[in-house]
């Protein structure tokens, strides 16, 4: 079962948790309801209004997975907040490679951070962040949405705390197994948001758009897009990104 430390104010779960996760056990989450300066991918900042959502970051030792195979933590991680969240609602997506959508709209970020050591992942942070009660957003994010603002009714954080880091709990602690990995990477490629076989746009970093359909994700997290002419492209982390609304994101 997890460990819970409560900060009543914090700028960054993740970022205190990387300055002392020599000192705790494996299993420790870091949790505040009061976060910051929440940090997500590419430098982005995370919007979380006090008392409203989940912000937390989970600390894992000793997981089986080497560093050339560390997709397959996202793909756990990833696939168990889904699924808690698809339990209240439907139309929750993973968009590649691991951020959890409603439809269009962003409902939770994450952020993993691995510390390797002898070419092995000494210990892994994974930092969460849900949006649950806040309904109104200020940011100039462009796409956020709550669980409140979905189903209409209010959650008691504690709770949705708990089942959101037991499941990532349950899920990590069958890495390791050759089979039950193999099923974790079907379920991620089933909720993949856009895996439908449409054509949707998106954007490399020169500003370029092409229209594609989403073929596979290789276990090492690599996408694969098929274009209109049925050319499949591959395309590792930051080479590519969705385009939603003429918004890429």
């Amino acid at each position: 079962m997890p460990r819970y430390i409560h900060l009543r104010e914090i700028a960054s779960t993740n970022s205190y948790l990387s300055k002392v996760a020599s000192t705790l056990p494996t299993g420790t989450v870091i949790y505040t309801y009061h976060q910051t300066a929440g940090r997500g991918q590419k430098g982005n900042s995370w919007e979380s209004e006090p008392e409203k959502n989940l912000s937390f970051s989970s600390l894992f030792k000793g997981l089986p997975v080497s560093p050339a195979h560390q997709f397959a933590i996202c793909e756990a991680v990833s696939v168990a907040i889904a699924e808690v969240l698809a339990e209240e609602t439907d139309g929750i997506k993973i968009k590649w490679p691991n951020d959890i959508y409603h439809h269009d709209g962003k409902l939770c970020g994450i952020l993993i951070e691995h510390s390797l050591m002898d070419c092995a992942i000494a210990h892994t942070i994974v930092g969460v962040g849900v949006n649950v009660n806040q309904t109104r957003f200020v940011s100039d994010a462009p796409n956020p949405v709550s669980l409140a603002g979905i189903t209409g009714r209010e959650y008691d954080l504690d709770t949705m705390l708990h089942r959101v880091c037991e499941r990532i709990e349950a899920k990590c602690a069958r890495l390791g197994d050759a089979e039950a990995e193999a099923g974790i990477h079907r379920q991620y490629q089933n909720m993949l948001y856009r895996n439908d076989t449409l054509l949707h746009t998106y954007e490399l970093p020169n500003g370029e758009r092409f229209r594609a359909s989403v073929s596979d994700v290789l276990p090492d997290g690599t996408l694969c897009l098929s274009t209109q002419d049925g050319t499949v492209r591959q395309f590792k982390f930051k080479e590519v990104k969705h385009v939603i609304n003429d918004i890429t994101l």
